[in-house]
């Protein structure tokens, strides 16, 4: 294949199919009709020797030669853009797609009022929130096709750059009325009532003490410091009993508001589902820990200026969630 035989255009119409596996999505996000998009995927084809793209009831799935293809070539683009300055980043004009991994308790508390933020500083710009639960996570930032994953993280790799966005600990809610709720939080307490707890991912999906690694990315799997727990009724001849285990916070109150259970979660998660609900907060009875949330994605995007731009506006959103999070 000669270079001199390649238009550029074709590459962007590749990148936007790799990302959407969809031609009419595609085309949408590069004003193209569905055949246009369908006759640049042709003359592609043509150039490299290969399908890229096979069409299935999911959409269009990428062949082996475009999985490779598709992250040197994304960033090749972005180069490119930032080299010839063709297209500066502009927040309220900008029409620009990001995707970012986020768990519920994130999205709630953290992206919630960043799209708050982006209604009036970057009103074209869409947010695209995807489950950071997935075990492929580490694999969909090298590939580009997410743009920030926000958790807690207890590894990270090299080629992945990281920023802290906010610290908090742990607290314990109940239903108002609870027994307990009376006088301080015990331990005996913690023995004596079932817990709801967190979890998106066991020794199944090969998490190790409440991270998930996947490749050279270590990601939270337990939505508490359960070894700081078990320790703590340990010392005290006491067990907990984890009754219901979910793999989403949202559940928690309704679980508890008709039962004696507890919940231990992060402080700006309790401090969210105490809204509009029955519920009451305490703090834990033995030294829980800190945990730290951060944002991650690929060192490709470091000098990335719309990529910059996002990490500031979820950097100002996280100051916001943490403001009172352990009050």
């Amino acid at each position: 294949m000669s270079i001199g035989r390649m238009d550029l255009n074709l590459l962007k119409v590749f990148d936007a199919v790799y990302e959407d596996r969809n031609l009419v999505l595609a085309g949408r996000r590069l004003n193209l009709t569905q055949s246009a998009v369908s006759h640049a995927l042709t003359r592609l084809r043509e150039l490299v020797g290969d399908e890229l793209f096979m069409r299935t009831g999911k959409g269009m799935v990428p062949t082996g030669r475009a999985t490779a293809m598709a992250p040197s070539l994304r960033d090749s683009l972005r180069r490119i853009e930032a080299t010839l300055g063709v297209e500066p980043f502009s927040p309220e004009k900008s029409g620009r797609r990001f995707v970012i991994a986020a768990n519920d308790h994130i999205t709630m508390v953290l992206l919630a009022p960043l799209s708050r933020r982006l209604q009036d500083a970057a009103p074209g710009v869409d947010l695209v929130i995807r489950p950071s639960t997935r075990l492929d996570l580490a694999e969909q930032i090298d590939l580009g096709r997410i743009d920030l994953a926000i958790g807690i993280f207890s590894q990270v790799p090299p080629r992945l750059s990281a920023r802290t966005l906010m610290s908090q600990r742990e607290a314990i809610l109940m239903r108002k009325g609870h027994p307990a709720s009376r006088r301080k939080l015990t331990l005996a307490d913690l023995a004596k009532y079932p817990l709801v707890t967190i979890s998106v991912g066991g020794q199944e999906e090969g998490a190790v003490d409440g991270f998930i690694l996947e490749r050279g990315l270590a990601r939270q799997s337990e939505m508490f410091a359960r070894h700081a727990l078990e320790e703590a009724l340990e010392e005290a001849g006491q067990v907990a009993r984890m009754r219901v285990t979910v793999p989403h916070s949202l559940a928690i109150p309704s679980m508890l508001q008709e039962s004696n259970m507890l919940s231990i979660v992060p402080s700006s998660l309790a401090k969210a589902l105490v809204r509009g609900a029955d519920l009451l907060v305490r703090q834990p009875p033995y030294r829980a820990g800190t945990s730290i949330t951060r944002a991650v994605w690929h060192q490709r995007n470091d000098h990335d200026v719309a990529h910059a731009w996002l990490r500031e506006q979820v950097a100002e959103a996280a100051r916001g969630a943490a403001g009172g999070a352990d009050a």
